[in-house]
């Protein structure tokens, strides 16, 4: 019976073994994310954000560990009974470690990813409260040197892995560094300003800067390790090296506490008894103003002799910050000065030109 020679019992045994071990791996991988889904939708209803990042991170990573070490495992049962065998099995072990560390990594790495979307979701909720030093700027990076720390201790782990050793990695590293650092020099400034950027603060994402020394102003949209991204007002986006901002004066409006309202009016010389009383009615609308802060500088007075004109000035802050809500309240301080000047049977001057003896020139010149 040539259908039960030794071949042939071989191969029925191969195939029982795969489809076993396939069977198994398949039934290992339902079970695990059957029960990641149980866990996870009980812990979604807690409050705690770091249990459902955890979860959530470990999914892809514990799907692709079963399937991938159960592949892993159909092929070692494979060496056993082919003639030439698919990986030796120095080369499956060094598979079986790399996977791994790999697997380790990106579980870190969207764990980490996940934590920061949840994370700034809650800064985003808590937007009113008082501002910490834990914004969302301070957030994208730490995230980022997280990341970044995980990717290059996997790299690290692995190369002994593969026969790489770290000291001479090091050793050629100390070598090269020097013609490295003159060849990178712009792109570590740029590294170390985004830094500085990070740790000093002057802006935030989200925040209106403006610069004296250069034409920069805008919304920020995003700080990178190397360039920084300001939206003009005019919806351009502005791609700013990190490094200008280690030399540059900068302005952050966003941060103000007040707005000021600064505005000189001149009356006629002719109202110039009127004069005081405007001024007093001026100051006191002010005060009582439900959106002018009289904590801070308050001023009303007379100022000076202008050419056409009698002129006083006012200085005072809006309580709001909000650039649309102050040109509303500027525009309503603006209305109620000019309802008072008119109340006092008063009006604002203009350029006029005034000829003295002009009856006496006219007599003159008829013959």
């Amino acid at each position: 019976m040539e259908w039960l020679s030794f071949e042939s019992i071989s191969e029925l045994g191969w195939g029982v073994e795969v489809f076993a071990v396939v069977t198994i791996t398949l039934i290992a991988r339902f079970i695990a994310m059957h029960l990641l889904n149980i866990l996870r939708s009980h812990l979604e209803k807690t409050d705690n954000i770091w249990d459902d990042a955890l979860f959530e991170a470990a999914h892809g990573p514990l799907s692709w560990f079963i399937l991938i070490f159960g592949l892993l495992w159909a092929i070692q049962i494979s060496n056993d009974y082919l003639p030439t065998q698919l990986f030796a099995p120095d080369n499956l072990e060094l598979v079986r470690q790399l996977v791994f560390i790999t697997l380790v990594m990106y579980f870190l790495v969207r764990f980490i990813s996940l934590a920061e979307e949840r994370i700034l979701a809650n800064l985003v909720k808590e937007a009113g409260a008082e501002q910490t030093r834990f914004d969302p700027t301070t957030l994208y990076a730490l995230a980022k040197l997280l990341r970044l720390s995980v990717i290059i201790s996997a790299v690290l782990v692995a190369l002994p892995t593969v026969g790489i050793e770290i000291t001479a990695l090091l050793a050629f590293g100390g070598v090269g560094g020097l013609a490295v650092g003159f060849a990178a020099q712009d792109l570590l400034s740029n590294f170390f300003g985004g830094l500085m950027i990070y740790l000093d603060r002057p802006f935030k994402i989200g925040d209106w800067i403006r610069s004296p020394d250069r034409n920069i102003e805008g919304t920020v949209e995003s700080i990178g390790w190397r360039l920084t991204v300001v939206r003009t007002f005019d919806k351009r986006p502005l791609y700013v090296p990190n490094s200008v901002f280690t030399t540059l004066a900068l302005e952050n409006p966003s941060r103000m506490s007040n707005r000021r309202i600064k505005e000189t009016i001149g009356i006629r010389y002719q109202d110039a008894s009127k004069m005081g009383v405007i001024v007093a009615d001026v100051k006191s609308m002010l005060q009582n103003h439900e959106e002018i802060d009289s904590d801070q500088t308050l001023i009303v007075n007379f100022n000076a002799y202008a050419a056409s004109s009698l002129d006083f000035f006012i200085y005072t802050f809006t309580k709001t910050t909000n650039w649309i809500l102050f040109h509303e309240i500027k525009q309503d301080v603006m209305l109620k000065i000019i309802d008072i000047v008119h109340s006092h049977d008063a009006d604002f001057a203009f350029p006029t030109t005034t000829l003295d003896g002009i009856e006496g020139l006219l007599a003159e010149s008829k013959p």
